[in-house]
């Protein structure tokens, strides 16, 4: 019968090492199960040919620990280390994982099945680093933990209360399912904005080329003329010259300021938002902006408590989960608030509260989570809220778009309405001059 190898993590989570004999590499599985341990490696131990011929591996280097096969020379890592691994590619990770260890699959054969599917770029670099980790004998969260621009804090500390409880298929199932459930979210409010930004662009480029090429020509007709320009047509003429570049004593075109200043304010509010007085005042006035608040104030709300109920529900311990949740907040509202909420329970006072005192939530979210303390269903109440929101999200958003809509329509129509005025207003006047007898 064989003999399997393997690496398995405890009830504590502490790594261990054995081997048991069995049939197939699944009975190997139940097994190591039985035994109260939580499979990361099963290997099939190979007994060395003796019969003259010499092993049939002979030369290859056995995996893991220090005889673990490196990299060959000639591999190059084409991958860059900026900027951080798409939410997409991580979720569609985490499902796949997901399904691998709930068919039975060892750890580190599932990693390796995964690394070798991706396309190179980070995540396959990054994928290839954990699986050396996780052979060498680290948990599969520790190795994640070491590359946050992939797995952040919050997916680390889920899969180490996995590894904890043993139960790291069903957590990886939850991670796929709220990682899945956020990325439509975004996707959902990212989709409505295209509708408006576009038109914004358009009608900001439309205007410019107006003021550029249209308006100059104009200017030659009513100066031919010598007709005497009312204030309106005077500030066109005044604002197209500035759009050319073309008054007196101007460094910079008005064009290059259009085409700049959206880069430069977006700038100019990053470098805002790194301190902690600029951050918090921004997000304190988006709260307050008629309807794009409300659709702040529900996006945060139904962030902040899938998030935390995702991470109660996988095990993690009520003060740590409510910090992880706190920095992935995205908010420095809610952020404050989850800080009052952690030090009252950290006091033996309740969860609820401190929320409601803060005014960041509606009424019936802090019942609702009232509810679940008492109940003991906190997690699940958390979950419920999210689903809740995540619908009122829509509703919210549909009711941006309604009001963007005519608002544009609106605008649009004033410039353009101020654009002709202001041209055909000294047009009236020549008529009227060319008509008069001498």
């Amino acid at each position: 019968m064989p003999t399997y190898q393997y690496e398995a993590l405890d009830a504590s989570g502490k790594p261990q090492k054995g081997s048991v004999d069995a049939s197939t590499s699944d009975d190997a599985i139940q097994q190591i199960r039985g035994q109260g341990f939580f499979p990361t490696s099963v290997r099939e131990q190979k007994v060395k040919d003796d019969g003259g011929k010499g092993s049939k591996r002979k030369g290859r280097k056995p995996r893991g620990g220090k005889g673990k096969a490196k990299k060959k020379k000639g591999d190059i890592n084409l991958s860059l280390s900026f900027g951080r691994v798409k939410l997409k590619r991580i979720t569609q990770f985490t499902r796949q994982l997901s399904t691998l260890q709930d068919a039975g699959l060892p750890l580190l054969r599932s990693l390796q099945i995964l690394e070798t599917q991706q396309k190179p770029g980070k995540l396959k670099s990054i994928l290839g680093d954990i699986v050396e980790d996780v052979e060498a004998g680290s948990t599969l969260s520790d190795a994640m933990a070491k590359h946050p621009k992939a797995f952040d804090r919050l997916y680390s500390k889920m899969v180490n209360a996995g590894e904890i409880g043993g139960v790291i298929d069903i957590i990886l199932q939850r991670l796929a399912n709220f990682m899945e459930k956020a990325q439509r979210l975004r996707a959902k409010i990212k989709g409505a904005m295209i509708y408006p930004v576009l038109v914004i662009i358009i009608a900001v480029v439309i205007v410019t080329g107006i003021m550029y090429f249209v308006i100059p020509k104009f200017q030659d007709i009513f100066n031919d003329f010598e007709v005497e320009l009312p204030g309106l047509t005077l500030w066109l003429i005044d604002a197209s010259a500035w759009v050319a570049g073309t008054m007196p004593d101007q460094a910079v075109p008005g064009w290059v300021i259009v085409i700049c200043s959206p880069f430069l304010l977006f700038a100019l509010l990053k470098l805002i938002r790194k301190t902690n007085f600029g951050r918090a005042s921004i997000d304190w006035i988006l709260l307050k902006v008629p309807v794009l608040g409300s659709l702040i104030e529900k996006t945060a709300v139904a962030r902040f408590s899938r998030t935390l109920g995702t991470l109660i529900s996988a095990g993690v311990p009520i003060l740590e989960a409510i910090n992880i949740t706190r920095e992935t907040s995205g908010n420095w509202v809610f952020e404050r608030a989850l800080t009052r909420v952690h030090d009252s329970i950290r006091e033996g006072e309740s969860f609820a509260e401190p929320l409601r005192e803060s005014k960041v939530c509606d009424s019936l979210v802090v019942n609702m989570i009232d509810v679940g303390e008492e109940t003991g269903d906190l997690d699940i109440m958390l979950i419920k809220i999210a689903d809740n929101y995540d619908e009122e999200v829509d509703v919210a958003v549909q009711a941006l778009l309604s009001l963007l809509e005519p608002l544009l329509v609106v605008v649009l129509g004033g410039v353009v309405g101020t654009i002709v005025l202001a041209l055909f207003l000294p047009l009236v006047s020549m008529i009227e001059s060319v008509s008069q007898p001498n």
